[in-house]
Order: structure tokens, then C-alpha cells, then sequence
């Protein structure tokens, strides 16, 4: 089996929505596991400081790299110069990472042009990327999706971005069964709440907040970190897992074995709801 620090030597990566929280983590981990990482976003400032931290962090010691690529991935031009500016530096593509992502959602009340936007990006763009990351990839390269436990279950004051998570879960399932003739395996990876921007907003940048908060529902105590959602993306775009397509790979400790009860038995609710006569 290969060595976490050289399972992506020699492979080339996109990462979209790169230029900062968990796209910015995963480049990071798939750099210094040896892949040579073009982060796409918007914000040239942000991504050239991203992939300048990356190459700063010595990850040329296992053959890895960062490069900034600015790019509007709702335009399918932009996506194929990001291919071709790729392909024309490397001659391959092995490693698509469709993560960028839209967090617009006003659940019920969201309008149409609200839907079609957060839509556009966060699952249309991928399906864009993908239909044409495909067309110059060999075998044995590998397409992974950001899903995520929102796209699970319910929640209130929520619709879009959930379904569009929702989606994102079913195309994986269908990329995989057409692209495996091909040699390509589609995978997604689904975060439940994960150390980022959002949730360093909500929790005033306490990330000692953040996992007592996030403890309540996930059984591993905390919320996630973005090195772990990469790692789980570095071994689900190795050659050791060569055997895994079509599914979705939870990544959320333990978020999604919990139901609404929180994991707690009814004799602990009924303690704690109801008052004792």
C-alpha cells in the first residue's frame, strides 16, 4: 500500500472553490500527499496566497505543487481554459475535486432566481466540470464530490442548498456507472459540520465554542476539521481505493448513525422534558 505522504505522487489535481476554508484544506493535503493541485476560484489575491502557502510549506519534498487558476466555474468557457491551461502544463488530469459551493438559501422563501443561482453553482457547474474534466482523463483518474449530511435530512429554514447536496449525491451514483467504462471512478464525500468561514462565524472564531456545540451531535465529541475531510479525498483518489465507485463516503463523525433523539434513549428524554410529579 502506498504511504500517506506519497499516495498522490505524480497525479495532477483540480480543486474548485480553493481559495479559502475546506477547498483551501483539501488542496493542501492532496498537495502534501504528493499532487500537483491547480486551485480554481475567484479572488486572485486569496488564491495566490493559498497556493504560495502550500508551496512555502515544503511540500516539493513529496513532489507536491499549488497553482492559482482564477476562474467563474457558471461559465463553461472558463472551465475548459482551466482543462486546457492543465493539460498544456502537465499533459494529464487525474484528480477532480468538485467542492466549490453556495450557501444562499432562504428554505420556502427563496425565489426562483435564488434556486437557479445556488443550484448553478453548487451542482450544475460540477456536473460542467466533470462532462468535460472526463473527455482528457485516462484511467484510473477519479472525480469526487462534495456531498454533504444536509443533502440527508431535513432541516428547517433550509431547501436549497440541501437539495442541491441531495443531487450531488444521486449524479455521483450516475457519473460512476457511465464514466466506469472509461476507467474513471466518481466518488462523493459527505462533511457534516466542519471547522470553515461559516462556522468560524457563527462561533465568533471559538473553535473550542464550535466543538462544545458541535459535540451534541456528532458522537466523536467536535466538529470536523478540514485536514480530515482531505485525507478522507487523498485515500478515496488513491490507487488504494481502486475498488470504490459510486458511493458516498461520510466523513462526520458519526452525524449521520444519530436520528433526532440524538442518539439518547427515551428514559433520558423523558427525564429531561418532562418534570417528575
Amino acid at each position: 500500500m502506498s504511504t500517506e505522504t506519497t499516495r498522490l505522487a505524480g497525479k495532477v489535481a483540480i480543486v474548485t472553490g480553493a481559495t479559502q476554508g475546506l477547498g483551501a484544506d483539501i488542496a493542501r493535503v492532496l498537495a502534501s500527499a504528493g499532487a500537483t493541485v491547480y486551485l480554481v476560484g475567484r479572488g486572485r489575491e486569496a488564491g495566490e496566497a493559498v497556493a504560495a502557502s502550500i508551496v512555502e510549506s515544503g511540500v516539493a519534498a513529496v513532489g507536491g505543487s499549488a497553482r492559482y487558476l482564477e476562474a467563474d466555474i457558471t461559465d463553461d468557457a472558463a472551465i475548459e481554459r482551466c482543462i486546457r491551461t492543465v493539460m498544456d502544463d502537465c499533459g494529464r488530469l487525474d484528480l477532480l475535486v468538485n467542492n466549490a459551493c453556495s450557501y444562499n438559501d432562504r428554505g420556502l422563501a427563496s425565489s426562483r432566481a435564488e434556486w437557479l443561482a445556488t443550484l448553478n453553482v453548487n451542482l450544475v457547474s460540477g456536473a460542467i466540470f466533470t462532462q468535460q474534466a472526463a473527455a482528457v482523463m485516462r484511467p484510473g483518474s477519479v472525480v469526487i464530490n462534495l456531498g454533504s449530511t444536509g443533502g440527508k435530512f431535513g432541516a428547517d429554514g433550509r431547501a436549497v442548498y440541501p437539495a442541491s447536496k441531495a443531487a450531488i449525491i444521486q449524479i455521483t451514483k450516475n457519473f460512476a456507472v457511465s464514466l466506469a467504462p472509461l476507467g474513471i471512478r466518481v466518488v462523493s464525500v459527505s462533511p457534516a459540520w466542519t471547522w470553515s468561514p461559516s462556522v468560524e462565524s457563527m462561533s465568533g472564531g471559538d473553535i473550542a465554542k464550535a466543538d462544545a456545540v458541535g459535540a451534541h451531535f456528532h458522537p466523536l465529541g467536535r466538529v470536523g476539521r478540514g485536514e480530515e475531510i482531505g485525507r478522507a479525498i487523498a485515500f478515496a483518489a488513491s490507487s488504494d481505493a481502486s475498488w470504490i465507485t459510486g458511493i458516498d463516503i461520510p466523513v462526520d463523525g458519526g452525524f449521520s448513525i444519530l436520528g433526532p433523539d440524538q442518539g439518547r434513549s427515551p428514559r433520558e428524554w423523558f427525564g429531561k422534558l418532562l418534570p417528575e410529579s
